[in-house]
């Protein structure tokens, strides 16, 4: 006899005799489909108030470029032009227009970092306003940079740096990749004002949720008072407050403790989200469809044409035409029933109906009707 055998008969005959193992408790498991949320740092759920991004927008022209700017069409450039070589002292005539294929007029935006200080330079991004094939080697002249208040708070110049490119033969034949009428000036804007803000003067820090939701923001503040005492209340689903060193120093510090956090979010309402523009349907965890049954019929209309030839007799005066001959038909395809059981999850439905061959328009029906017979447990959403 083996020694493993050996060991598994003295097992069994002692079975009886030695005491029951003392059961570890599990935890009860979280329904089928329905996952934990899982923590994650503080700073992917919400957003510091007063600590936030500002859109800048300016107008400029681009010069130094190989022929492929504006073309006369655009009256605007002209102008532009002669606005600019006055402040230069060049006067030209009324009559004169100062279009020239290689400038192109430009919108330039940029996003300005909270807390950024004069002298700080920002990524930029120039787009043609006008009729230009390619800004590929022009020069950004210097534009003055405003936001939302009509002030200017940056001033911006540089070499375009373009990433696409475009070709044109005699022929009119031509070939583009990616865009070549954008581009981005890397450091291309300079601060010259800043932007207030009330972040080391408030006694409190604002928490906004960047997905509002109750339960994330009672998780918010039990976390964040365990750890510094009892600083933080929530307002409501949006925000929270926190109590803050008045300390610069110290307050930032304090945020950035924050930030590190790791805290559960709460458990979002299960959605079926439907991109009506690209067909992508997009189906979260935990939707689940109440017994129902689904027919999805097609309607197939094919329609050829068929031109003849008439030719007239030998002893006619008629002329040779091309008579129009056209064929429509009209098909309806059998549609093929479905029908699933309770709690079944959504994805095995789609899973089923891709099986058929459908396009992601028949799936967007089939969600719609059972959305509207109330069958899908979830948030039916069209973008």
């Amino acid at each position: 006899m083996s020694t493993a055998l050996r060991l598994l008969t003295l097992l069994a005959a002692l079975g009886g005799t030695l005491p029951a193992a003392q059961a570890v408790p599990r935890p009860a498991a979280p329904p089928a489909g329905d996952t934990l949320p899982a923590a994650q740092p503080l700073r992917n759920l919400v957003s510091i108030e007063g600590q936030r991004e500002n859109q800048l927008l300016g107008y400029g022209l681009v010069v130094g470029l190989n022929g492929s700017g504006d073309s006369t069409q655009v009256k605007y450039a002209g102008q532009s032009v002669n606005n600019m070589l006055k402040q230069f002292g060049v006067k030209l005539p009324d009559n004169v227009d100062a279009k020239s294929k290689n400038v192109a007029t430009v919108m330039v935006s940029a996003s300005f970092p909270p807390g950024y200080r004069k002298g700080q330079t920002i990524d930029i991004t120039v787009a043609s306003l006008g009729d230009a094939k390619s800004l590929r080697g022009g020069m950004l002249l210097l534009t003055p940079m405003r936001a939302a208040n009509g002030e200017v708070y940056a001033l911006a110049q540089g070499n375009v740096v373009v990433g696409g490119v475009s070709a044109q033969g005699a022929s009119g034949s031509s070939v583009t990749i990616n865009t070549p009428t954008s581009g981005r000036v890397p450091n291309g804007a300079s601060i010259e004002r800043e932007i207030e803000t009330d972040f080391d003067q408030a006694p409190t820090v604002r928490l906004s949720l960047r997905r509002p939701h109750f339960q994330t923001a009672t998780n918010i503040v039990e976390a964040v008072n365990r750890r510094f005492g009892p600083v933080a209340t929530a307002r409501d689903a949006t925000s929270v407050e926190v109590q803050a060193p008045a300390d610069p120093t110290q307050r930032v510090a304090f945020v950035a403790a924050l930030e590190a956090m790791r805290v559960d979010a709460g458990t979002s309402t299960p959605r079926v989200i439907f991109n009506s523009r690209t067909g992508t349907v997009v189906i979260t965890e935990g939707v689940r469809v109440r017994p129902a049954a689904v027919s999805h019929g097609s309607l197939k209309v094919v329609i050829s044409e068929n031109p003849q030839v008439s030719q007239p007799g030998p002893f006619s005066q008629g002329q040779t035409q091309v008579v129009p001959r056209s064929q429509v038909s009209v098909e309806q395809g059998g549609g093929r029933m479905f029908k699933w059981a309770p709690g079944a999850s959504l994805q095995a439905i789609i899973d089923a109906v891709n099986a058929t061959g459908a396009t992601p328009d028949d799936i967007m029906s089939i969600l719609q009707a059972l959305d509207q017979a109330g069958a899908i447990d979830g948030t039916l959403e069209v973008i």
